[in-house]
């Protein structure tokens, strides 16, 4: 990280899917900024694995939660509450994709768990830190969508409604959350390198094709996305709120 003080030291931050991949970097970044962080996964292994990674000692705390159950949602945060006193930064990072050849082909069951682990688990998260960060009249939440919500692309279809849903409901709830000094954004990167999107960028030739889309000439690090969360979950973002920050190496400009 640069010079730049974020001012994140004691702050009560939540990440979702923190087990893995950009949640996990970005609570590498928390604890050396000094926050206290929360991360949930569904499997307990991965949390596992994930704290002997970060090493975070008394500062970090794993709970195991499947985000799309409003009971493991509130669970989540009540945790986070009663260990840490609080909460002040929730990032939403939990997505997944089952890759499917087109909408019309895809069954009702395939639509639903798309949805329900990109929009219905953010929504959940979303609503449940809102009103704990109310009472306190200050907070942040930044949702990490993708290109793929305002750009139609082969075998994502579901993921990017869902996804196109994520930033209309940064919007609303910006909207809703002003007034209680509540900042939601979100965060659309292009391709990132990680498990995720190994199908992809891990095939030599469909790797050359997508990094041909991008003006930077490469996909995209975990790294790439990391200063770009931290900055609008800090003070130095506090009258930036509603808005999708685009992190796709130009690729969306073309």
């Amino acid at each position: 990280m640069s010079g730049m003080s974020y001012g994140l030291e004691e702050k009560v931050v939540v990440v979702t899917g923190g087990s893995r991949g950009i949640g996990l970097d970005l609570a590498r970044n928390f604890l050396a900024e000094g926050a206290k962080v929360v991360i949930c996964g569904r499997k307990e292994d991965n949390l596992k694995v994930a704290s002997e990674k970060l090493n975070g000692g008394e500062r970090l705390l794993t709970v195991a939660s499947h985000i799309a159950r409003e009971g493991d949602v509130e669970n989540l945060f009540d945790t986070a509450v009663r260990q840490f006193g609080g909460l002040d930064i929730l990032v939403n990072n939990v997505g997944m994709n089952l890759l499917t050849t087109s909408v019309t082909d895809t069954d009702l069951p395939v639509w639903n768990k798309i949805i329900e682990g990109n929009l219905t688990g953010t929504f959940l998260c979303a609503r449940k830190a809102a009103r704990i960060m109310r009472e306190k009249k200050r907070g942040k939440i930044v949702s990490i969508s993708s290109i793929a919500g305002t750009r139609a692309a082969p075998a994502m279809g579901i993921y990017g409604i869902a996804k196109a849903g994520v930033e209309m409901l940064t919007k609303v709830l910006s909207s809703e959350l002003a007034a209680c000094n509540i900042q939601v954004n979100a965060v659309a990167p292009g391709m990132v390198r990680t498990d995720f999107s190994k199908p992809f960028w891990s095939t030599p030739a469909i790797c050359e094709q997508i990094v041909k889309s991008i003006p930077a000439g490469r996909i995209a690090e975990t790294a790439d996305l990391v200063p770009i969360v931290l900055l609008l979950v800090s003070h130095h973002a506090d009258y930036i709120t509603g808005q999708t920050i685009t992190v796709d190496g130009g690729a969306s400009a073309i």
